[in-house]
């Protein structure tokens, strides 16, 4: 995500490195190549221009003090006028309503139906009760795969295959709604172009019929700048309340996210990435600002830790731990625990100093299935007893999972320094040797 923008400022920032102080000269060339990497990211000019100016008169009235260097500094600056320029703050989103009603908008492939699946699986989460509407009646696939994405995150989904027009639906799915008491409605409309006069009409006309609490319009990040004009066009039609940002794992530029707020100001509420059902988070500016600069975001790495948290198996694991009883069998199930969490690269990519580390690493989601074939292959009773493994034992594992009789080795090699580690910590003086997120 955003990683040729990211190199671009690390490399700007490089002008400062041995510098004592800030001055005009060198604040100048550094700034000059930040609004060259800004306009490379597809930055409008004059956005790229004014965040430029205000990085450089900030810089110039702040007094470096002895503790940190001018590079230091700089990086400050720009990482805080990187978020202000992105919302500064995270923005509300109102579900208040009974039922709340979400207006999604956008153009076609921007993402809207995965969104729309992906949003009621997040209000589901949260403890609400939501109601899909397929109210695209025009591509024949539309309400096929809504029904799809409302089946795998257990959401009804309300749809009226032979009508034709979309503001019936969408008023009657609120009748429907009130009726089965579901607290919220989201509408996923018709792709549209922002010339399709019709097309932009109807979408009025929903919104006219249905008072929406949001309309949130969704926009490909990958289409940068035109992102920032489809966005526009849309807003002077809709008065949008936010955007989404769809496709986020596929920009390494940044130019959607950087220009939206600052040309429509509308909020981002929500960034998605992939198309599985649970990449959807809420956007916050100050967070995406640390990752474009390299800085990793733990704040968000610990929330999504937490969603998977579940306090009394972390007890009982707890136990195991302290008794040197942990297993290959609570190993795996600690893999599955980090696979819920998202895509690899990307939760490595939040700690800070790793993200640079790692980008021309490809670290696949399938990273673990070596690991977990070879446990899968042993016996419930292996899996328990690690120290029982003999070496016939280790041949046929190797057999069961496909891996040869070193690599078997080599991660049983492993599984064993990881207990010594568990077992000196346990021994350690009260406080010392206690595991993250364990009390003692």
């Amino acid at each position: 995500m955003f990683e040729s923008l990211s190199e671009r400022l690390e490399g700007a920032f490089k002008n400062l490195k041995g510098e004592a102080k800030i001055t005009e000269l060198n604040i100048a060339a550094t700034v000059k190549e930040i609004r060259r990497a800004l306009v490379d990211a597809d930055v409008n000019y004059k956005i790229a221009k004014e965040f430029t100016d205000k990085v450089k008169d900030i810089a110039l009235g702040t007094k470096v003090i002895n503790a940190v260097s001018p590079g230091q500094l700089m990086t400050k600056i720009v990482k805080d006028e990187l978020a202000n320029l992105m919302g500064g703050t995270e923005s509300s989103f109102n579900i208040t309503g009974n039922p709340a009603v979400i207006l999604i908008a956008g153009l076609q492939g921007s993402g809207k139906t995965t969104f729309s699946g992906k949003l009621a699986n997040y209000l589901k989460s949260k403890g609400k009760s939501p109601l899909l509407v397929a109210a695209d009646i025009y591509r024949p696939a539309a309400i096929d795969q809504l029904m799809v994405l409302g089946g795998q995150v257990g959401v009804e989904v309300y749809s009226e295959r032979e009508n034709k027009n979309a503001v019936e639906i969408a008023q009657n799915a609120i009748k429907e709604a009130r009726a089965k008491n579901k607290n919220v409605v989201i509408i996923d409309t018709a792709g549209r172009l922002a010339v399709d006069e019709v097309m932009m009409t109807e979408v009025a006309n929903i919104k006219s019929a249905v008072n929406p609490h949001e309309i949130l319009f969704v926009v490909d990040s990958m289409t940068g700048q035109d992102a920032v004009n489809t966005a526009k066009a849309f807003n002077e039609r809709l008065d949008f309340s936010g955007v989404v940002l769809t496709k986020l794992d596929g920009d390494t530029r940044g130019g959607a996210a950087l220009s939206i707020k600052y040309t429509v100001e509308k909020p981002i509420k929500f960034v998605s990435s992939g198309e599985k059902l649970d990449t959807l988070d809420v956007f916050y500016p100050e967070r995406m600002a640390q990752r474009i600069l390299g800085m990793g975001d733990i704040t968000t790495l610990v929330e999504k830790a937490q969603a998977q948290y579940d306090e009394v198996e972390a007890k009982r694991l707890e136990k195991k731990i302290r008794k040197n009883q942990f297993d290959f069998q609570d190993f795996l199930d600690q893999l599955q625990q980090i696979k819920k969490m998202g895509n690899l690269k990307d939760l490595m990519a939040m700690i800070p100093g790793v993200g640079k580390a790692i980008k021309d690493v490809d670290i696949s989601d399938d990273a673990f299935k070596g690991i977990e074939a070879i446990i899968k292959s042993m016996t419930p009773f292996e899996r328990s007893n690690p120290d029982e493994i003999n070496q016939s034992r280790k041949l046929r594992i190797a057999k069961g999972s496909g891996k040869d009789m070193t690599e078997v080795n080599a991660f049983m090699k492993q599984f064993d320094q990881m207990r010594d580690m568990m077992k000196m910590m346990n021994k350690m003086p009260m406080g010392m040797g206690k595991m993250p997120g364990m009390r003692r």
